[in-house]
C-alpha cells in the first residue's frame, strides 16, 4: 500500500506541528490537529499522533468525525479548505460557543489524578525547574520551545 503524498504535509520527525494556541476560524488546535493529520497520512508523523484525547475534544465539540476529516486532509485541501468543510459538516456551533469552548481549551488544567501525574511527569520532564506550567497548552508549548 503507498502513502499519500500531501506537498503540505510537515516532517514532524524533524520539527513540531503549530502550537496548540493556533486557530483557525476560532477554533484553537485545529491548525495543530491539520499539521498532524497530514504528517500522519505521509508517514512523517514521527512521535505526534491523529486524533489524540486533545483532539477528541475539537471533534467532540464541533460534532465532526475524526476519519471524514481526515478523508478531507488526504484530499490535499489547505487550511481555509478544511475549515469550510468543519463549518459546513459540524454541529454548525456559533461564533460565541466556538470563542468560549477555546477560551476553556486554551486554559484547560489537568483534571483527576491520573491525568495530574502524568501531567506532572510530562512536566518534569521537559522544565522541572517551571512550576508555572499549569495548562495544557504552555505544557506543548514549553515541550517544543515556544513558551
Amino acid at each position: 500500500m503507498s502513502v499519500p503524498v500531501l506537498s503540505n504535509a510537515p516532517d514532524l520527525r524533524k520539527g513540531y506541528p503549530r502550537s496548540p494556541n493556533a486557530s483557525l476560524g476560532h477554533f484553537v488546535i485545529l491548525p495543530r490537529i491539520i499539521d498532524k493529520c497530514r504528517a500522519t497520512i505521509a508517514g512523517t508523523n514521527g512521535e505526534y499522533n491523529f486524533n489524540c484525547p486533545l483532539d477528541q475534544r475539537f471533534f467532540d465539540f464541533a460534532g465532526v468525525d475524526a476519519d471524514a476529516f481526515k478523508e478531507q486532509v488526504a484530499a490535499g485541501k489547505n487550511d481555509e479548505e478544511l475549515l469550510a468543510w468543519i463549518q459546513a459538516h459540524s454541529r454548525k456551533p456559533s461564533e460565541t460557543e466556538i470563542k468560549a469552548w477555546s477560551y476553556r481549551a486554551r486554559w484547560g488544567r489537568p483534571e483527576g489524578d491520573e491525568a495530574t501525574a502524568f501531567f506532572e511527569t510530562l512536566r518534569q520532564a521537559c522544565a522541572p525547574e517551571n512550576y508555572m506550567l499549569e495548562t495544557w497548552f504552555q505544557l506543548l508549548d514549553t515541550e517544543e520551545g515556544r513558551f
